[in-house]
């Protein structure tokens, strides 16, 4: 499905017609280059937060290495491995190091998540997508499951607008392996098919995703003693023996009292849930929604279902601290149901396109750490 067509440009008030895809990209490249200038600038070694420091990456190369040489014995289960598998995979074919395969796979995915956002929405939406978020230039560039996710998740999207239903299949399940909300964009295509009266569509595409999944729980079963290795040790880890989900926003309030965290981390937290939760209840008070789910039944089904999970996720210590993290596949839905809001203009666009970059760094880096670099620099001139 093509791009909507270009608005003019209106030189009064600054806003431009949407940005093609080699100029969104060209500015994400350039964002992605301040990150990493940034990061160096303020003494972050790069390898040592890719490999040891930075998020789940630590245990994504464990599983990466294991399903590398084909050795479960000792290996720590406690995420869902697609993505050890993709980095397994490009270790092998390039020789490279399992942390350097998952830089590969993080960048080239991102970039592959934008240019989806490109042709699902336009432009702007692309560009914002790649740009508003602290977390997504984190993982992009750092290491993290989220952008193999989206590349997967909105592929399969992108695939069901043009009919192919069986690689919209083959992705949604490919990005459940992945991260395991991947599933309601199974749920999606599953009611979408029946919706239209195409059961045997539906039958097959069931069928994918149930060999799928089989195909990946076979080797958990045969070395771990059990298909649902990865669940048991969310279960064990995240939800602390309990169950994944609770009324809504009472584990985000149980996070937040008593008030232990910087300001900062509640003020960035909060404006993502208010964000997510305004854009969902403006969309279904305008109308928007249901036209949106009329023409994308599958994808209308999924922002509800993972909606719905996001505000009842009840995993002590992180419902709130990551729930900008948790929130990335919402962004791009987002955005286009505040379309209207969205700052067409070129000063903000490349105004983030610095700025949260750098933000983006200095918080892997360490926020008090970088402020204090920050002040010695000064201080030196």
């Amino acid at each position: 499905m093509p791009p909507p067509v270009a608005c003019p440009q209106n030189e009064s008030t600054g806003k431009l017609r949407p940005p093609s895809l080699t100029q969104v990209l060209g500015i994400v490249l350039i964002s992605y280059l301040v990150f990493l200038a940034v990061l160096s600038f303020l003494g972050g070694s790069y390898w040592s937060l890719v490999g040891v420091k930075f998020g789940d990456n630590p245990d994504y190369l464990e599983a990466a290495s294991a399903i590398r040489y084909w050795q479960f014995s000792r290996v720590n289960v406690s995420h869902f491995s697609g993505l050890s598998y993709a980095v397994a995979g490009v270790s092998v074919v390039t020789r490279t190091s399992e942390a350097t395969a998952l830089v590969v796979v993080c960048v080239v995915a991102s970039l592959a998540s934008v240019a989806l956002c490109y042709r699902l929405w336009d432009g702007w939406i692309a560009v914002f997508f790649a740009l508003l978020s602290l977390d997504w230039f984190q993982r992009s560039l750092l290491g993290g499951a989220e952008p193999l996710f989206m590349a997967l998740l909105l592929g399969s999207f992108l695939a069901l607008r043009r009919e192919r239903w069986v690689y919209a299949a083959v992705l949604g399940s490919l990005a459940t392996v992945v991260r395991p909300f991947g599933v309601f964009a199974l749920v999606g295509l599953g009611v979408h098919l029946l919706y239209r009266k195409r059961l045997r569509d539906c039958s097959i595409a069931t069928a994918i995703a149930l060999a799928i999944g089989a195909l990946y729980a076979w080797p958990l079963k045969h070395y771990l003693g059990s298909p649902f290795a990865n669940v048991a040790a969310y279960q064990k880890d995240d939800w602390h023996g309990g169950l994944p989900f609770n009324f809504p926003f009472v584990a985000i309030v149980r996070d937040t009292i008593p008030i232990n965290a910087p300001l900062t981390n509640l003020a960035l937290t909060f404006g993502w849930i208010l964000f997510v939760l305004v854009a969902i209840v403006v969309a279904i008070r305008s109308g928007k929604f249901q036209d949106y789910a009329k023409n994308h039944t599958a994808e209308a089904c999924f922002v509800l279902l993972y909606c719905l999970a996001l505000y009842t996720y009840d995993a002590p210590g992180w419902s709130r601290s990551n729930f900008p993290r948790f929130a990335l596949p919402m962004l791009p839905f987002a955005l286009f149901f505040l379309r209207r809001y969205v700052p067409t203009n070129r000063k903000v666009m490349w105004a983030l396109a610095v700025i949260a970059p750098s933000l983006a760094a200095a918080s892997a880096v360490g926020i008090r750490q970088s402020w204090a670099i920050l002040l010695r620099y000064f201080h030196g001139v």
